[in-house]
């Protein structure tokens, strides 16, 4: 497969339908899943003479794709209200990431007005 063919792939695989979901119904009540996407590509190729001098070349490519969800669509009543999917993950992470610094700071500061007494 040369790099043109990966790349008309690739623009295949990212659409619309990968975003959003098949819609849901229930009642009068219509959800939209939605996901964000994300991808990248690369490729090469090369030629050059071996330890004996011997002709060779070689080319590959390669083609990452990944999803998340990014929340939902809600249509009711003739409104569209946006509800964004909330990573739980990332919240906690950060707000470790917060404490440490917070932490440290701490510390340095009770080093220096230790050392000042």
């Amino acid at each position: 497969m040369d790099i043109m063919e990966l790349l008309e792939k690739s623009k295949d695989i990212a659409t619309v339908k990968r975003v959003f979901g098949e819609p849901i119904q229930h009642g009068d009540i219509v959800v939209i899943p939605v996901a964000r996407l994300t991808q990248g590509g690369g490729g090469g190729q090369g030629q050059g003479k071996g330890e004996k001098g011997e002709e060779g070349g070689g080319g590959g490519g390669g083609f990452g794709f990944g999803a998340t969800p990014a929340g939902v669509f809600v249509l009711k009543d003739g409104d569209a209200l946006w509800r964004p999917a909330i990573d739980v993950n990332r919240i906690v992470i950060g707000g470790q990431l917060v404490a440490v610094v917070l932490l440290l700071t701490l510390r340095t500061i009770f080093k220096k007005w230790h050392r000042k007494r």
